[in-house]
């Protein structure tokens, strides 16, 4: 038993506060945009140049002008704007994002994010997401807990090329939700019928254990 997709970036997008600037990932973060809390403001932004943006359109009613940093289609919210690449890059070195959202491969106890290579496999470079998590406020990732072979993805050291050094803050992941202090991990939800000992075990790190809440995430 584990969240899908689709539920970790439910319970991520409950997170984000009115009013927040946000930047999601490539892939996977790219969900938290279909799950904005209604009644919140958040303006979403992407690295090409475009602030504002909302949900993917309908298939078939794409306009090929008008997409992310990972070349999807997206629709606009009122009040989009268009801007040039440096000046989007300015936005995120400036410190003008509240929030950004990454997938990961590894994330350290110390805050340390692995996400843009595995060995020989992976992207061609880091790309944008190293001025990502130094520019914005606050780093969150969201993840499957372990790898497809079984592996955790929550370590005590990351071996894969680093993306960012002591930059996360928060992970959501298919079975918990922890929160990374002062070089811990710090368990705050886990899946209600899961005990402690389980979760730890699929965790390559000490998990800190306090006021933990079992996750409450419905059907999406």
């Amino acid at each position: 038993m584990k969240l899908s997709n689709a539920q970790i970036a439910w319970r991520a997008a409950q997170d984000i506060a009115d009013g927040s600037y946000v930047n999601l990932g490539i892939g996977f973060p790219e969900m938290v945009a279909r799950y904005s809390v209604e009644g919140r403001t958040v303006v979403y932004h992407t690295e090409n140049g475009l602030l504002n943006f909302g949900e993917s359109p309908r298939e078939g009613e794409e306009d090929w002008d008008l997409i992310n940093a990972g070349k999807r289609a997206v629709t606009l919210k009122p009040g989009a704007s268009f801007f040039h690449h440096a000046d989007s890059f300015a936005m995120v070195r400036g410190g003008h994002l509240d929030v950004a959202i990454l997938g990961a491969y590894q994330v350290a106890q110390n805050g340390d994010l692995a996400n843009w290579r595995v060995g020989s496999k992976g992207v061609p470079a880091v790309g944008g997401a190293m001025d990502l998590v130094h520019g914005a406020k606050q780093v969150a990732v969201i993840t499957e807990h372990v790898t497809k072979d079984g592996q955790p993805k929550l370590v005590e050291a990351c071996t894969f090329p680093l993306t960012g050094v002591g930059c996360v803050t928060r992970v959501y992941t298919s079975l918990a939700v922890v929160d990374i202090v002062e070089g811990r991990f710090v368990l705050r939800e886990k899946l209600a019928g899961m005990s402690l000992d389980e979760l730890q075990s699929l965790t390559g790190a000490p998990l800190i254990a306090e006021n933990v809440v079992d996750l409450n995430v419905p059907e999406v």
